[in-house]
Order: C-alpha cells, then structure tokens, then sequence
C-alpha cells in the first residue's frame, strides 16, 4: 500500500535542487549524512544545529527527516560510538527512523538561500552576491518540442532551476519550426509510425542555467518531454564575472530605503534577529549614515575587503575577533555590525521548511530551541568613564 508520502531520496533531490552542491565550498561537507534513501518522509524538522536537544526535539516531533544548515561531521571522525558526542547524536537519529541532512555553505550561496533570508528578516531586498559564484560562465539550453509540450517543458526546467537570469525568473526565448525524423525499428514513437517519414511544427526553445545543475536540468528535459528522445543542445557561454544566470554567491548587497544612522541600524538588527546573549555590538562612528549594506549569515571575516570594494557603508556578519575588526577599520571600513552566528542564520529554517512543504508536500516545522551556545552575559556597554566612582 502506497501512502503517497516521498520517499527520503526524492526529497533530498528537491533539497539538491534548492541548494546545488556543487556551490557548496570546497572544504564542506554537504548532503546526506545518515538515512535509508527508501524511507517514507511525513514530518521534517529544520535547524540550525543537530544538538542533543534538536534531536530530542525532532524524535518528539515525530520527524522522519532532521534538516540542518552546521554538517555535524564537517572533519575527519573516526568513531559514531555512542559515547562520542557525534556518535550519541547519529545513533539516537538512526534508532528513531529519522535521517539527517545538512545543506551549508552550498545554502548559504544559493538564490534563495541562507542571505536571502537574513536579508529579508531586516526588512530589505535581497540584491547581488557580494561573493558571486565562478566566473559567470553559464549554459545556454537549445531544445525542441511539439508545441503543446511547451509548457510541460518549460514547468519542469525551471523547477530544476533553470531560467533565472540576475534576479528574473523563468526566462525562455521560442520560434517556431519544424521537426523531421523517421522512426526507426525499436523506438516507441509519440508522433507518427515506425518507418514512416513524419513532419511535425514545433518550438525551439532557449534557456540558461548553471553549469553545476546541468545534470538536474537534462533529467528536467527529459522528464517534461513528451518525446521518447529529445533533441538537445548545450552551448557554453561566458558571461563574465558576476553575470552567472543563477546570481549564486556568498553575502548579498542591499540598498535601503532610506539612510539612517549606524546606531539605528544596529538597533534595526537586535530588534529584527531572534535574542541572544552575544547581543549585536557595531564598531564605527554611531552617527554615520548608512546606505548601502553588506551582508552575510554565519562568519564572515574573510569578506570584509570584499564589502570595502562593493562600496558598503556597513558590513553586517558575525564572529569577528578584535584584531581583524581594528585593522580593517584602519584600512578604511567600512563600518561592521556583528551578531550571533546562530542568529543570523536561524531565518533560512523558516525559508527551508516552506520549500519542503511547498515542493515535497510534508509536514515541515521549525525547531525554535536556541543553539547558539552562549548562555550568560554581564557588563555590556558603555564607555570606561560610564565606569567611574
């Protein structure tokens, strides 16, 4: 008997298509990390982190699927034993029939993805990557099909991600023409007979995708098309940096509506991200107008010269040291606000877990537990005159 749920490998093609592998960085470790790729999903959880109270939190939940931003074994581990802190985790997941997925820096690059969601939890749009991905080179899609396969093509490209082109979406240029082909011994024909010559009107039609969701995008042609055998070609494009179709990067760039001050930028941030003890402290003159902002989830020191060339007015990322922020002032800024790790990656859960309900049909839910492993604070703000007696 069928239940009509997917089973854990379709899923994890819709994760796959959502958030690409291949723009993973080359140190990560994304994808699949326990699971029977025949299971049955019904309910997943999305986080942040897989702890040990994420994991409670998922089993009571029922969850079939744990869905996580952090891979749990992003170094080389040799032992899941129950009494590692890592092997508690994957055999009590394993032991309650529920898998384990992470999706990283290949969330963080893709379009939408980890930034979008900061992004939009501020309350501003999403612009370019601040990092974008490869050298914009892209591939530009010829396909023909009868023309009331059109559409049925067309759905099932851009599904896979194909189309989108620096911020649209299902871009597509058609004519019309006509096919001709005679089926040969063996094939299994839609349009005309065995042996007999047969002419047919159809549409060529182009499009543009990523070279690393090629594979996804030819299973896409496949599968939207009523041909047993599609005509299909790929030709390479090089569009120059920046100009991918996809705009897949790390960070994003954003305008605001209008300026406002660092210190009411800051407070913007505390008052639009979920509370941690961490907090979110600026360095820069409070002041200073703000215009243009830089952004991106998790730690982000190693793009501080990167929002200085995009021209921002301020960087906003997390887990900056002392000594990178006093130098990259004295560089020149621009001006940096730094929060949670955790807390500017939670708002992707949300975006993740409308995609699987969307494109898979379960039943998706955020666990909302804080992971961000500060617990106590003390002594925040202030000058050291504020200080004296």
């Amino acid at each position: 008997m069928t239940t009509g749920r997917p089973t854990l490998a379709e899923v994890t093609a819709i994760l796959d298509q959502a958030y690409p592998p291949a723009l993973a960085e080359s140190w990560d470790r994304v994808g699949l990390v326990a699971g029977e790729p025949d299971a049955e999903i019904g309910t997943v959880v999305v986080a942040v982190d897989a702890t040990d109270a994420v994991v409670d939190h998922a089993l009571a939940a029922g969850a079939d699927l744990l869905l996580v931003h952090h891979p749990p074994l992003m170094k080389g581990v040799h032992s899941v034993a129950t009494d590692t802190p890592k092997g508690r985790l994957l055999h009590r997941l394993i032991a309650g029939g529920c898998a384990l997925f992470a999706a990283h820096t290949n969330a963080d690059s893709a379009r939408p993805g980890v930034n979008d969601a900061l992004a939009e939890t501020l309350g501003l749009t999403p612009g370019a990557p601040l990092a974008p991905t490869g050298d914009g080179t892209v591939d530009r899609w010829v396909v023909t099909v009868p023309e009331d396969g059109l559409d049925a093509l067309l759905d099932s490209v851009f599904a896979a991600g194909a189309g989108r082109m620096s911020g649209y979406t299902e871009c597509s240029f058609s004519v019309t023409g006509t096919g001709r082909f005679r089926p040969g011994d063996g094939t299994d024909p839609t349009i005309g007979a065995v042996g007999e010559p047969e002419e047919v009107a159809e549409i060529r039609v182009e499009f543009v995708a990523p070279p690393e969701i090629r594979s996804a995008v030819r299973r896409a042609v496949i599968d939207g098309h009523p041909y047993e055998v599609p005509a299909m070609d790929i030709l390479i494009n090089h569009a120059g940096p920046g100009a991918g179709p996809e705009d897949t990067g790390l960070g994003r760039i954003c305008e605001l509506d209008g300026p406002m001050t660092l210190a009411a930028f800051t407070d913007l941030v505390a008052g639009r991200l979920p509370a941690t003890e961490w907090g979110v402290r600026a360095a820069g003159d409070p002041e200073a107008p703000v215009r243009r902002v830089a952004l991106c989830g998790g730690a982000g020191d190693s793009l501080l010269g990167t929002a200085r060339a995009a021209g921002a007015d301020v960087y906003l990322t997390g887990d900056l040291r002392h000594h990178v922020v006093d130098e990259h002032l004295r560089l020149g800024g621009p001006m940096v606000v730094d929060a949670a790790h955790w807390a500017l990656e939670f708002p992707w859960c949300a975006q993740a877990a409308e995609l699987l309900a969307e494109r898979a049909g379960v039943t998706a839910t955020v666990c909302d537990l804080r992971t961000d492993p500060w617990t106590v604070s003390a002594g925040a703000g202030g000058s050291l005159g504020d200080h004296e007696g």
